[in-house]
């Protein structure tokens, strides 16, 4: 049974490589199948002593008790949404764990955002017919309040695919991070190292701005990661140049390795959850940057991303014409964390394949300040999340400092909060709220804490509710099992929102039952079959 298990977490760690880190990506960015150190509350605290492979139950945290855990007074009047990773329901709970509304769809989530007339929401096309690795998306879609389809605009073929998380601008149109392929001939000839290069070519990120309308919209707007590439591996080929003359462009060959994996290692991933059925051979690996997160600033008219792969966040101009952003204008305004990444030495602080990157909107405290969640806290051990604050070297015209010798600044985060050794290895998020406080979403388990800005937990959850959503050949809409909890980000929504003015918003009469999960779906992941 042990020899299964190990096996088993040998594949989960390749799997990691390209997509959902499960067993552990750590934070110097080596791919490990051991997880005997990722901890979960002191309850659950692996002994010094114990040699056994690690609880992939406990930490997925299934069977950690559910609902409302802390309820102080300090936290600020109002809602909590959310839908769990498996599920088509979105939930509005109060303070008390209450479910008080829903919103269903057809399908399951990415990400979604609760707008003045509706609900905004990201989700996963089942008949996508490429690109896999976890976030895959396809389709954008606006639901009333009672649950009816306003519009919807999918982008989901062999070329192109929604992915992660979109973003609401103000007027209303919608940016997205979009998958966009390239064959292997298209990236060599960019520059990119053959031995890097899966045999089907590479998923670049790209930014489309989409304009909806009651009959779908239109993209008005795009960005491509391709256009502002530099590469110093074939001094004949284009875009040649040292990457650490160049700190704006995005290195073609930086990022993690390629992992190597077998036939029998991806039906085995496909088997136990942990790969969707698309995935194939030929495209292992080809998700270059597994971008989770965009943001963005009216007021500055920037765009920021999250690129998980290469433990750093980006910052581009929105206020450039489509042709202009394919030029060096185009290129990044700024990023932080993982100087490496253009040549300059690593610094001790910075990110560890990162989810969720978001501006600390006017009026807040901390207003202007760059909030991110760190998956894996750098240099931690064990291995932990935090998530960190930063100010950005923003100048008066919109501009940010040049990077120095130690690379874009500033050096360390000005606020930085992690739950002891609590660990959660993929999706999850945070932001801060008007009095102060931040709301944590720890994903993977499902566990939502709002803290003070000393760190003091005065509101604690973990939701009850998973889902039955399933692809059509029977496997999860994300590849996350045996995290069956699992939310990508839960978002506060405070209490004078517009979009609950004259709502009923008292508790629902029945409340919707707890989860009962598959037992099947679990049984990979117990330790000596135990229950």
């Amino acid at each position: 049974m042990e020899n299964r298990l190990t096996m088993v977490r040998q594949e989960l760690a390749l799997f990691i490589g390209c997509s959902l880190l499960l067993t552990g990506c750590s934070p110097n960015g080596q791919i490990t199948a051991d997880t005997e150190d990722k901890k979960m509350p002191e309850s659950d605290k692996v002994s010094e002593q114990q040699t056994a492979p690690p609880d992939m139950i406990k930490l997925a945290g299934v069977e950690e008790p559910r609902g409302v855990r802390v309820n102080k007074a300090g936290n600020l009047p109002g809602y909590i949404m959310y839908t769990p990773l498996v599920s088509d329901t979105t939930y509005l709970i109060d303070r008390e764990g209450n479910v008080v509304h829903t919103w269903k769809s057809d399908y399951a989530p990415s990400s979604e955002y609760l707008v003045n007339d509706g609900l905004i929401r990201g989700a996963r096309v089942p008949d996508a017919p490429r690109f896999f690795g976890g976030g895959q998306g396809g389709r954008i879609e606006k639901l009333s309040w009672h649950g009816d389809l306003v519009w919807s605009f999918e982008q989901a073929d062999e070329r192109r695919l929604f992915h992660h998380d979109f973003e609401v601008m103000p007027n209303g149109n919608i940016l997205s991070l979009c998958w966009e392929a390239k064959t292997r001939e298209e990236s060599l000839q960019a520059g990119r190292n053959p031995d890097n290069t899966p045999q089907a070519g590479l998923w670049p990120d790209m930014i489309v701005e989409i304009e909806p309308s009651s009959s779908g919209g239109k993209v008005i707007w795009e960005w491509h990661t391709w256009d502002h590439m530099i590469q110093n591996h074939d001094a004949d080929l284009p875009d040649y140049g040292e990457p650490g003359r160049h700190p704006r462009k995005i290195d073609i060959n930086a990022g993690p390795a390629l992992t190597e994996i077998t036939a029998q290692q991806l039906a085995q991933a496909k088997k136990i959850g942990q790969a969707p059925g698309n995935a194939t051979l030929e495209d292992w690996g080809a998700d270059m940057y597994h971008s989770n997160a965009i943001d963005y600033n009216a007021a500055l008219d920037q765009i920021a991303i999250s690129v998980r792969s290469l433990s750093e966040i980006w910052v581009i101009d929105h206020g450039l014409t489509t042709a202009e952003a394919e030029g060096d204008a185009g290129d990044l305004l700024y990023r932080w964390s993982s100087p490496n990444n253009y040549g300059v030495s690593d610094s001790a602080g910075g990110l560890g394949h990162q989810h969720d990157v978001r501006w600390i909107p006017a009026g807040y405290p901390g207003a202007g300040n760059i909030m991110i969640f760190s998956n894996d806290a750098k240099n931690a051990a064990p291995p932990r999340s935090e998530v960190v604050e930063i100010t950005p070297p923003l100048n008066a015209d919109g501009t940010y400092t040049d990077p120095d010798d130690s690379g874009f600044g500033p050096t360390q985060p000005v606020w930085r909060y992690s739950d002891g050794n609590f660990y959660s290895p993929f999706i999850s998020g945070a932001h801060r709220s008007r009095n102060g406080n931040t709301l944590v979403t720890f994903g993977p388990q499902g566990r939502f804490v709002e803290v003070t800005p000393e760190g003091d937990i005065v509101w604690e959850y973990w939701t009850p509710y998973s889902g039955e959503v399933r692809m059509p050949d029977g496997s999860l809409p994300q590849p996350a099992r045996p995290f069956m909890y699992a939310v990508f980000r839960a978002t506060f929504v405070p209490e004078d929102h517009p979009a609950l003015i004259g709502k009923d918003l008292t508790p629902l009469d029945p409340q919707p039952e707890p989860s009962l999960l598959r037992e099947e779906e679990l049984a990979p992941f117990r330790m000596d079959g135990a229950r």
